[in-house]
C-alpha cells in the first residue's frame, strides 16, 4: 500500500503542475529536438523569468490542503475498504490507510463515504506517509461519550468481542463494557457464543467513574419496548373480553399466555371447572387458545385470564331433584388425610370425611379406604347449592352396629377383641367395625397388681373379653378380662387364714414395703416393720422366705404379710410356756408343805423365804 500511496502522490503532483506547464511559453521549433536544444531551462527555473508565478502556485496548493497537526483528532471520510484495510481521506496531501481491525465493532455497517473520527499520529512518518488511528481517536473521546450517553439515556452501538464469566465483553466507543448474561435478552439465554462478533443496540445502565467500569444492557431496550406494547394493549382490554393467545410457558401453578406482546396468567384453578393436578393436563406449549380477561392492573401490567369461564358452571347443570339421603356414584380424584374428594359429575365434587368412611370410632387415614381413581357409591349427607358444597358418606350404606348391639353382644357373652389403644386407666378394644369397648385396669386380673395395662397387653394384640355392661345411647361398652374365670379369692380365704405361714418370693422391695408372690399366683404386701430377718438384715428382691398372714380381705383383695412375725412369735410363746410351767411347780410345792405341817414354825418360815427367793430368781 505504500507504493500505491507514492503513486497517488505523484499523480496528485502531476495534476497540480499540469496547469503551470501549459502556461509556460516555450520557444517554437520545427521539431522536438530543436525545441529541447534551444529551451532556456535557467530562465524557466528562475523566479524573474517567464510567465509562471511559482510561489503563487505553491501558495494556492498549500491553501487547498487541510491544516492539521500531530496529536489532533479530526473527522475523515472513508474512501475505500476491504477485509484488511480502510482508506480514509482527511483532505491532506495524501490519504491514510488504517488497519480494518480498528473498525471491527462496525465492520458490518461501515460504508464508503461514512464519516469517522481519526487521530493524527504523524503528518509524515519515516516513509513519508500520513499516519492515522481510529482506535486512538475513539479512546480519547470514548469516556466523555459514554458519560454523555448515560446521562442522556441514549441507545449506543456495541460490538461483542468475546464471552466471559457471567456475560459478554462489549466494545462501546472503544471502551470495554460488561454485558451480563441476564441482560442480553428478555428470555433466558443458553448459548452466549451466538452473540460473539456481532453488533447490538445497548443501553448504558451503570458507570463506575473511579474504576472506569461500564455495564450495558440489551434487555432494558426490549423491556422498554414490551412495556410500551403492554401499555397500549392493556389500554384496549376490558373485563369479560374473550381474546386469543399462545401458550408461552407452563408452570405448576398456572399457564402464561402471550396475547401479542403482553403476557397474562391463567391460574391452575381457572383452567377447568374440574380438578386439575397439573396444567399440562389441559394445555400444551405453543398451543393457540381462547381465554377470558378476568382482571388486569394497568400499573403493575398484570393480566388475569381464565379458560373455564368460557363454559357454564357445572353446578348449574346439577340434577335439581338431588337431595340429602340420595345415593350417588363418582370417582375419587383427590385423597387427603382427612378425607377423599369424589367427582360425581364433571366439575362437581363432594367430600367424604374420614369419619364417614367407617362406623369404627378408631379413626384412620383416608388412604386406608380409597385410592385415586376408585369408583365409589356414597350417600348425600349435606347439600348447599348456594355455597356449592356437598358432603358424602359411605358408612351409611351399612347398618349402624349400635342399633343391634344388645342382641349381638349381650351382657355376659364372651368375645375376641383387638387392642386399639392403651391408657393409664384401661385398654380400648374393638370387637367389630364400629364397636369398641373399655377394659378397666381393675378388670384385667384377679390377683396381679397392675400398675399400667401395657404390662399385660400391647396395641394390636387379641384378647378374650366378657361384656359387663352396655349403654347404647352413648355408645359405651364395658368389658372385662378377669371375669373369664371365677374369682379365686373365695378359695384363698380358706387357705390364707390369719396367722397361717406360707412361703413366698419377694417380687419387689422398697423402704415402705415389699410385694411377695405366693402360690396360686396371688400376691401379698409386707409392711416395713415385717421386712426384718432374724439376723437383723432386711429382706431383698428375689429371696424366698416364709411369711405369716396378718390380714386377709377378699372384698378388697388385700393380703398383708410379715416375715418378722414368723420367728418372733414362737420365741414369745416358748417364754410364756416356761413361765407358766414354773409357776405351776411352785404352787404344787407350797400345797404339799401346807398339808404336811398345819402349824408354822420359824424354821418353816425360813424355808419358805428361801423358796420364794429361788422362785423369783427363776422367774427373772
Amino acid at each position: 500500500m505504500n507504493e500505491e500511496n507514492k503513486l497517488e502522490q505523484e499523480q496528485l503532483q502531476e495534476e497540480v503542475n499540469q496547469p503551470v506547464q501549459e502556461e509556460v511559453k516555450a520557444p517554437k521549433a520545427d521539431n522536438a529536438s530543436a525545441d529541447n536544444a534551444t529551451f532556456d531551462w535557467d530562465a524557466f527555473e528562475s523566479d524573474n523569468e517567464g510567465d509562471v508565478d511559482l510561489e503563487a502556485t505553491k501558495a494556492a496548493y498549500e491553501n487547498s490542503l487541510s491544516h492539521i497537526a500531530d496529536g489532533e483528532v479530526i473527522e475523515g471520510t472513508v474512501v475505500a475498504k476491504n477485509k484488511r484495510e480502510v482508506v480514509v481521506n482527511i483532505g491532506y496531501k495524501s490519504e491514510a490507510v488504517i488497519n480494518a481491525a480498528e473498525f471491527k465493532y462496525c465492520e458490518d455497517t461501515l460504508q464508503v463515504g461514512d464519516k469517522v473520527e481519526v487521530f493524527v499520529e504523524s503528518t509524515e512518518d519515516k516513509k513519508g506517509q500520513l499516519a492515522l488511528s481510529h482506535k486512538r481517536a475513539r479512546s480519547l473521546r470514548s469516556w466523555d461519550r459514554v458519560n454523555e450517553a448515560f446521562e442522556k439515556d441514549e441507545i449506543v452501538k456495541g460490538y461483542v468481542k468475546c464471552r466471559t464469566k457471567g456475560g459478554m465483553i462489549v466494545d462501546v466507543f472503544g471502551i470495554e463494557a460488561f454485558l451480563p448474561g441476564s441482560q442480553i435478552e428478555v428470555k433466558p439465554i443458553r448459548d452466549y457464543d451466538v452473540y460473539v462478533n456481532k453488533t447490538m443496540d445497548l443501553k448504558i445502565v451503570k458507570i463506575n467513574n473511579e474504576f472506569r467500569n461500564v455495564v450495558v444492557s440489551h434487555k432494558a431496550l426490549e423491556e422498554a419496548m414490551l412495556e410500551a406494547q403492554k401499555a397500549e394493549l392493556i389500554g384496549k382490554l376490558e373485563k369479560g373480553q374473550v381474546v386469543e393467545g399462545v401458550v408461552k410457558n407452563i408452570t405448576s401453578y398456572g399457564v402464561f399466555v402471550d396475547l401479542g406482546g403482553v403476557d397474562g396468567l391463567v391460574h391452575i384453578t381457572d383452567l377447568s371447572w374440574g380438578r386439575v393436578n397439573h396444567p399440562e393436563e389441559v394445555v400444551k406449549l405453543d398451543e393457540k387458545i381462547k381465554v377470558v380477561i378476568l382482571d388486569f392492573d394497568e400499573v403493575k401490567k398484570r393480566i388475569a385470564l381464565g379458560i373455564k369461564q368460557l363454559y357454564p358452571h357445572p353446578w348449574d347443570a346439577l340434577d335439581p331433584n338431588l337431595k340429602v339421603g340420595d345415593k350417588v356414584k363418582g370417582k375419587v380424584v383427590v385423597i387427603a388425610d382427612y378425607g377423599a374428594f369424589v367427582e360425581i359429575q364433571p366439575g362437581v365434587e363432594g367430600l367424604i370425611h374420614v369419619s364417614e368412611m367407617s362406623w369404627s370410632l378408631h379413626l384412620r387415614s383416608a388412604q386406608d379406604f380409597f385410592k385415586v381413581g376408585d369408583e365409589v357409591e356414597a350417600v348425600v349427607l349435606t347439600l348447599d347449592r348456594e355455597e356449592r358444597k356437598i358432603s358424602l358418606g359411605v358408612k351409611q350404606l351399612k347398618e349402624d352396629p349400635w342399633q343391634s348391639i344388645a342382641e349381638k353382644y349381650p351382657i355376659g357373652s364372651k368375645h375376641t377383641a383387638t387392642v386399639r389403644n392403651i391408657t393409664n386407666f384401661g385398654v380400648f378394644v374393638e370387637l367389630d367395625e364400629g364397636v369398641e369397648g373399655l377394659i378397666h385396669i381393675s378388670d384385667l386380673s384377679w390377683t396381679k397388681k397392675i400398675k399400667h395395662p401395657s404390662e399385660v397387653v400391647n396395641v394390636g394384640d387379641t384378647i378374650e373379653v366378657v361384656v359387663l355392661d352396655i349403654e347404647p345411647n352413648i355408645r359405651r361398652l364395658s368389658l372385662g378380662h378377669k371375669q373369664l374365670e371365677p374369682s379365686p379369692w373365695e378359695e384363698y380365704e380358706s387357705i390364707y387364714t390369719q396367722g397361717s405361714v406360707h412361703d413366698g418370693t419377694v417380687v419387689s422391695a422398697t423402704e415402705k414395703g415389699a410385694t411377695v408372690a405366693l402360690a396360686n399366683g396371688i400376691e401379698g404386701f409386707v409392711v416395713a416393720k415385717g421386712m426384718t430377718k432374724e439376723d437383723g438384715s432386711t429382706i431383698k428382691e428375689g429371696e424366698t422366705l416364709p411369711f405369716k398372714v396378718l390380714e386377709f380381705n377378699k372384698n378388697s383383695r388385700k393380703l398383708i404379710l410379715s416375715h418378722t412375725r414368723t420367728f418372733e412369735e414362737p420365741k414369745k410363746e416358748e417364754a410364756v410356756k416356761a413361765r407358766n410351767s414354773e409357776e405351776a411347780s411352785t404352787a404344787k410345792v407350797m400345797k404339799q408343805n401346807n398339808a404336811a405341817n398345819e402349824v408354822t414354825t420359824f424354821g418353816d418360815i425360813s424355808d419358805l423365804a428361801a423358796l420364794k427367793s429361788e422362785m423369783e430368781a427363776a422367774e427373772k
